[in-house]
């Protein structure tokens, strides 16, 4: 009898920590959820992580808040999230730049394994634009306008996966920027006011100053093109440079795979709705739903190609 319960404990202690995991899953979310968005409300990923967010708060009865916290390029709401506890209570919508160039260039205060992907939902349609006025269409006519003319570029941060590439097309292509910055938004207002006269942005930052017809696009970052702009080639078709940006919902390393699961059945739900397939169809953006193990493949395939663009990586 004594070896049985002795057998009985032991299998009662090896299974405790799976037991507790099944148990925190089944009774997620047991607080409020907080969705962190490391930029400044209104660009794609903050729209959809909000229609995330409204759905969990449906499905679950749970209060559920979307928080930006802009600032370091993404890194101080990454920062956020990496100080949260492995319990799915707050999940980051992080582009892949937290994931990749941070990491690689030691500009993050988190490492390579602080987080998990619930799912990737977005490619962002990042584009080059210009002032309607300019007198460039595409790259090649800015490369050659560039040789003897002052041209500023604005951009989200050195640090940024889209900066490297647009750096990357700027030494490939022979495009002289006569200076550059850094803004948390590149909108129609960074290039009415002067403060740049290219900007590399999403089209959502810009799509009022595109339906008025004040701004044009030189060029698309997406594996496709726009759908909103058909006629514009993708940086791709102009330069041979293939690397496009994502958005994607993480969280800490050691979130029990039934609680990452829950947020992805709700996440996965959400983006299939009429009100995302529209915000697809009118910005061009890329929605879609990869998770699992297939998500984990998606970054450690993309980490390891943002190693070729650290030189073009600026301080």
């Amino acid at each position: 009898m004594k070896k049985i319960i002795k057998v009985c404990a032991l299998a009662a202690l090896a299974t405790a920590p799976f037991m507790g995991s099944v148990a925190e899953a089944s009774d997620y979310p047991n607080r409020p959820v907080k969705f962190v968005v490391p930029w400044p409300p209104g660009d794609l990923e903050d729209i959809l992580t909000r229609i995330i967010a409204e759905d969990m708060a449906k499905e679950t009865g749970k209060p559920t808040t979307v928080v930006n916290k802009p600032g370091g390029a993404g890194i101080v709401g990454a920062s956020d999230v990496a100080r949260a506890r492995a319990d799915g209570l707050t999940i980051g919508s992080f582009v892949i730049d937290i994931l990749t160039t941070h990491l690689l260039s030691g500009n993050a205060p988190y490492d390579k394994d602080t987080f998990e992907p619930v799912g990737i939902f977005l490619d962002y349609p990042f584009v080059l634009a210009t002032k309607a006025d300019s007198k460039y269409n595409n790259i090649e006519e800015l490369a050659e306008y560039s040789q003897t003319h002052d041209v500023s570029l604005g951009h989200f941060g050195y640090q940024a996966l889209p900066t490297a590439i647009t750096f990357k097309v700027a030494a490939q292509e022979g495009i002289k920027f006569s200076s550059n910055a850094a803004f948390d938004s590149n909108d129609c207002s960074t290039l009415s006011n002067g403060d740049a006269d290219v900007i590399n942005t999403t089209t959502q930052q810009i799509l009022a100053c595109l339906k008025s017809g004040d701004v044009k696009l030189l060029a698309s970052l997406t594996r496709n093109r726009l759908s909103i702009a058909p006629d514009v080639p993708t940086l791709n078709e102009q330069t041979g440079i293939s690397q496009t940006t994502w958005n994607g919902l993480f969280v800490k390393k050691g979130t029990p795979e039934a609680v990452k699961q829950r947020i992805a059945e709700i996440a996965e739900k959400a983006l299939s709705s009429d009100r995302v397939k529209e915000l697809s169809a009118t910005t061009g953006a890329g929605i879609y739903w990869i998770g699992g193990k297939f998500a984990e493949e998606v970054v450690t395939k993309d980490y390891e190609a943002s190693k070729s663009l650290l030189d073009y990586m600026k301080e």
